[in-house]
């Protein structure tokens, strides 16, 4: 699945795609909740109100630039707190080479934030060590959200995932450290959305007049966009993901922006009354 925003091309690569198994991240949106959201349904939950969502990558090709925005959960990683997501062994690299991004072929890893979904590609095992996957890139972090998990992972599921996944590719030389708010390159600029981690990011897409935002966990699902305050139990800060989610809705809601989260696909997002809704490309 992909999409073109000017001279830029994003393709969609989904490592898991999981349906009503999502109430441990999102309590409050019971099934009764989502039916009373009809503009979910069918692309974003079920008849029956069960949410809809995907783990994946997002690969940016830009005029100068071979990019891939969060890595999932990675291979033969352990630790983890969800039990399928341990001694994973699974096709993601090829899946990649099959659409067109061999690994050796990726300049750039950006990750919108360090949690065990977003970064497990960063690394793979290789003769019992953990090397870095894109051997021609550059890994870049938001320093705020490194520095934060380099001194506060002292839970043991926290610290296996800077250890393999994080930890190996500062070690290896191969990390960039920038502002929340840096720009990339012409086309892309970070944008500062804390609360569901310390340093999370967004990704502002712009080329020859249109526009994209990669979200990132700002919200896991649309739902969120009705109802503001359902914030994530993997938030950090649940006050302050709410008051980002207002504020960063707000700024792309009734405008062209096509607009992708970290485990939703695209649409568009529109006021509704106090809050918003989403209107999914291709309904």
């Amino acid at each position: 699945m992909h999409w073109n925003v000017g001279r830029v091309r994003i393709t969609r690569v989904v490592e898991m795609e999981t349906v009503g198994s999502t109430r441990f991240i999102l309590p409050l949106a019971t099934n009764e909740e989502i039916r009373e959201l009809p503009w979910l349904i069918p692309q974003f939950a079920t008849e029956e109100g069960r949410l809809k969502m995907s783990i994946h990558s997002f690969l940016v090709e830009t005029p100068s630039r071979r990019i891939i925005v969060d890595t999932g959960l990675g291979n033969d990683k352990q630790g983890r707190n969800v039990p399928t997501w341990n001694n994973r062994s699974y096709p993601f690299l090829d899946m990649l080479a099959a659409a067109g991004f061999p690994p050796d072929s990726i300049d750039t890893v950006l990750c919108t934030h360090l949690h065990v979904d977003h970064v497990g590609w960063n690394t793979k095992l290789v003769d019992g060590k953990w090397v870095p996957t894109f051997a021609n890139a550059r890994y870049v972090f938001g320093r705020g959200e490194y520095e934060y998990w380099r001194e506060h992972s002292d839970a043991p599921d926290k610290l296996a995932v800077f250890d393999d996944s994080v930890k190996p590719i500062a070690d290896a030389g191969k990390s960039e450290l920038v502002a929340s708010d840096a720009r990339l390159t012409d086309e892309i600029t970070l944008i500062p959305t804390p609360g569901h981690s310390p340093g999370h990011m967004s990704v502002h897409i712009k080329s020859d007049g249109e526009e994209a935002l990669l979200t990132g966990d700002v919200a896991h699902h649309p739902c969120q966009m009705a109802h503001l305050d359902w914030s994530s139990t993997a938030d950090s800060d649940p006050r302050q993901s709410a008051e980002t989610r207002r504020e960063l809705f707000s700024r792309f809601a009734d405008t062209p922006t096509l607009v992708i989260g970290g485990h939703f696909s695209a649409g568009h997002i529109k006021r509704d009354g106090d809050a918003f809704r989403f209107v999914a490309l291709n309904p």
